[in-house]
């Protein structure tokens, strides 16, 4: 019975096998096939597409050949006109005076009349001595005087009888000659006295110290209270004169010759200073002088400028730049200096062209101050030149002035 049971399964078996092992290449085969209609599918809309965009680039491309992008620029005009010649030079600021006050007596100082930094004018005190040792040399020398004086004119009242009695032959003529020398002796002597009281009224008039000059003072260099000499070195306070003021500065050998043709024609020449930085301008002055030598170790001459300085921006021993004025070229081309722009080829600029187009110019600069530039060569009055966006522009270039015209 098991037996049998055996050869029904075995022959059950079969069937179910062959139908598990032919199920897999039938789905294989159903997957082959969606692929291939999903690629057919994407290949007819690539196709579809891509003669939609043919179709579109063709619609379109005589439009974009026909009108190219034009670029934005702002653009200048070269214009005639002068542009000044300027040699520069560091300096250093000179007071125009210096004088250190010292006193011409000896004494104890009683008050001090100024404030350090303080502006003083010509003739203001500045500091008062004890005067009262010299107004007791002034009694002593008026009451000398007054003795000599009464002695002087006995002598005289002498010399008349003297006169009477030699004419009367009463006293020789030796006597006479003597009283006579007497009364010059005298005489003499009551200039000296008078020389004694002018002396001690000079010495109180020198105990009240002045400003010799108009300018600033500096540190005070002796304090009240203490004996003052006047052979002390270092005087009371030093004051220099600032109103006005000079800078000496020095220029190249090779630019002398430029500057003394200006000055030996009696020209004056206009000079700038500005700060350190050279960005701010400070004054302006005029050269005053120039030096009767060249300085061999740096090639140089040195030159004074004379300045005002009437507000008071300049200080002594201050450091500044000098730009020196020596001439002005006129019927020059000018342009912007940023509308210059360098190359391989040299320096060249975009010239606008009347097409709104642009050229590509060879150009020979010549004197470059500040934001302008003289163009010796390459360029007309009136020619206008790119001066922002240059960035994008080549040779042909169709450009769009803005509003920023210059």
């Amino acid at each position: 019975m098991n037996a049998n049971a055996s050869s029904v399964t075995a022959e059950a078996n079969p069937p179910v096998e062959k139908t598990h092992e032919a199920s897999p290449p039938k789905i294989k085969k159903r997957r082959w096939w969606l692929w291939l209609i999903a690629f057919a599918v994407l290949a007819v809309a690539g196709v579809w597409l891509l003669s939609k965009w043919q179709a579109h680039s063709a619609a379109t491309k005589p439009a974009r050949e026909g009108a190219s992008p034009s670029v934005p620029v702002t653009v200048a005009q070269a214009k005639k006109g002068e542009i000044p010649v300027y040699l520069n030079g560091l300096g250093s600021v000179t007071p125009f005076n210096t004088v250190t006050v010292r006193s011409r007596i000896d004494g104890q100082l009683l008050r001090v009349a100024f404030q350090e930094g303080q502006f003083v004018r010509q003739g203001d005190e500045l500091a008062q001595i004890d005067p009262k040792p010299f107004k007791v040399q002034l009694e002593q020398a008026e009451g000398q005087l007054a003795r000599d004086q009464a002695q002087l004119a006995n002598a005289r009242l002498d010399l008349q009888r003297y006169t009477m009695l030699v004419e009367q032959g009463v006293i020789t003529r030796q006597q006479f000659d003597t009283q006579k020398a007497t009364v010059s002796q005298f005489d003499g002597v009551i200039r000296a006295d008078q020389a004694a009281i002018d002396n001690a009224k000079l010495n109180i008039s020198y105990c009240r110290i002045t400003a010799p000059l108009s300018g600033r003072v500096g540190l005070r260099l002796a304090d009240v209270g203490n004996l003052i000499h006047a052979t002390d070195p270092n005087g009371l306070v030093v004051i220099t004169q600032v109103q006005p003021i000079a800078v000496l500065f020095t220029i190249p050998e090779d630019s002398l010759s430029q500057v003394l043709k200006r000055v030996r024609a009696g020209e004056k020449l206009s000079v700038e200073a500005s700060d350190r930085s050279g960005q701010n301008k400070i004054a302006e002055g005029r050269v005053a002088s120039i030096d009767n030598q060249i300085d061999q170790t740096t090639g140089t001459s040195r030159l004074k400028a004379v300045f005002d300085n009437k507000d008071n921006t300049m200080f002594p021993n201050q450091f500044v730049n000098i730009r020196l004025l020596v001439e002005m070229k006129k019927d020059k081309i000018l342009i912007p200096t940023v509308a210059i722009q360098r190359g391989p080829q040299g320096t060249f600029v975009y010239v606008v062209k009347p097409d709104q187009t642009v050229d590509v110019r060879q150009i020979t600069v010549g004197i470059i101050e500040g934001t302008e530039a003289s163009i010796d060569q390459g360029l007309s009055d009136g020619e206008q030149v790119v001066v922002d966006g240059v960035d994008k522009l080549r040779a042909g270039s169709k450009v769009r002035t803005g509003a920023g015209e210059q």
